[in-house]
């Protein structure tokens, strides 16, 4: 018997609403799971019943990013991996897509919003870019995406020291749109996610792609320099070395770097 892929796809109402579902593991994405949300997101895309997304975890709980023991034993190297198909289908899809937010949201857990159309985030959401704490460098062409929606300094702030931040921080650097108590966040974003449903479907495809025109050349060239440099450091002596610190529940030493 296959083992589930816990990433929950459900339709109502004209909204896809495509979850992730391993709560034990705080959602830490694997590569099935991000295969299961590329292929939901390229049915969304051809279901003229699909009018709208919604991007979600558990009720507490994001995404810790990537799960770490699948990551080195499965490296997403190449185009054609399940992570890199998530990312460029979120990158191109052509539909509103909100994503509704609490709890952790680690490394692409944070990427990934940058690519949305509206983040509603709960009051206790805590959001963080570490890639530089790991040995790597920033991904999801969020090296470009976020100066541009942040400016550079707050941009440079959060990604080379790699820290925490709140939904507050997260809504000035115009990564969250909305913030909501944690026991109503998820009903916000359906609220959101309806009244678009409701609206004309052309009309919100054809002004998400003038929205988006200016920068899609530039993000999918970005997102693909960004994985071919991610691909190598991830192999390289600081990455094996914050990794293996982590694993070993130890602080990480670059002294001999």
């Amino acid at each position: 018997m296959n083992e589930r892929i816990p990433v929950n796809v459900t339709i109502d109402n004209q909204v896809m609403t495509i979850s992730w579902d391993r709560p034990d593991k705080k959602n830490a994405l694997t590569q099935a799971m991000y295969g299961a949300a590329a292929d939901a997101l390229l049915d969304a895309e051809n279901d003229n019943n699909v009018r709208v997304v919604i991007l979600t975890g558990t009720h507490d709980c994001f995404t810790a990013g990537n799960d770490l023991n699948d990551f080195l034993n499965n490296p997403a190297i190449g185009d054609d991996t399940p992570v890199a198909r998530f990312l460029a289908a979120i990158a191109s899809f052509k539909k509103p897509i909100i994503a509704a937010v609490n709890g952790p949201a680690v490394g692409v857990g944070t990427t990934m919003l940058l690519h949305c159309d509206m983040v509603v985030a709960a009051d206790t959401s805590v959001f963080s870019m570490p890639f530089s704490k790991l040995g790597v460098c920033p991904e999801a062409a969020s090296s470009y995406l976020l100066p541009l929606m942040a400016g550079y300094h707050r941009a440079a702030e959060l990604l080379l020291l790699g820290e925490n931040f709140d939904a507050n921080t997260a809504r000035d650097c115009g990564i969250v749109n909305r913030i909501a108590p944690s026991a109503e966040y998820q009903t916000l974003a359906r609220k959101l996610a309806e009244t678009m449903a409701q609206l004309p479907p052309n009309s919100l495809r054809t002004t998400k792609a003038f929205l988006k025109s200016s920068m899609e050349q530039v993000v999918s060239t970005r997102m693909k320099e960004e994985a071919d440099v991610f691909g190598k450091m991830i192999q390289g002596p600081e990455a094996v070395e914050a990794m293996t610190a982590f694993t070993e529940r130890r602080p990480a030493d670059f002294s001999k770097f």
